[in-house]
């Protein structure tokens, strides 16, 4: 083999390698992604779903929390929430109801992710209790009910840049789990 075969071989073989580390980069971006947000809440994203940092008294300032929700257009289902706004003390715990119904005749498997804007309150909006980022499977017309406990955690007030807002939106994109499940 001649030495201009040999350099060929060898950069057809590390362009193969190089095709094959970008599919696998595009396959693990999402997830990646996704742990990014939740680490530095970026974007809004809330930095933790909590269990014992709730806060122990809420304090006198009321913010509004208003619910947005969307589904994919790849998802026949209907996804809102039961009331779109609810006003909640800075501290304290708080509940909120989402209703997911399957429009088509079969099973259909979808979860959700979230975002909280401004993007300055996503640190401090923490969950309790979602539904986010877990599989639901609903049967054909079936309709459920999935709660999000939340708060706001009261440091939100010592923060220059987010202790003036009056308003936090919680919303939520519902995606097929599985295209090959997912059929208009």
């Amino acid at each position: 083999m001649t030495v201009l075969a040999q350099r060929n071989n060898r950069t057809a073989g590390m362009a193969a390698l190089l095709v094959l580390a970008m599919i696998g980069l595009a396959f693990a971006s999402v997830p990646l992604y996704r742990m990014f947000c939740q680490v530095t809440g970026f974007g809004g994203t809330t930095m933790k779903v909590s269990e014992s940092d709730v806060p122990k008294q809420a304090t006198g300032k009321i913010l509004s929390i208003r619910f947005d929700t969307n589904t994919s257009s790849a998802l026949p289902w209907s996804f809102q929430p039961e009331k779109t706004t609810d006003k909640a003390a800075i501290g304290a715990r708080k509940m909120a109801f989402f209703v997911a119904k399957n429009l088509s005749d079969k099973p259909v498997t979808g979860t959700a992710t979230f975002n909280v804007t401004p993007a300055q309150a996503g640190q401090y909006f923490s969950k309790v209790q979602c539904f986010c980022f877990t599989e639901q499977t609903l049967q054909p017309g079936q309709e459920i009910r999935m709660p999000v406990v939340y708060f706001v955690d009261p440091k939100i007030l010592d923060d220059a840049d987010a202790s003036k807002i009056s308003e936090i939106t919680l919303s939520y994109t519902f995606y097929p789990v599985d295209e090959g499940k997912t059929q208009s």
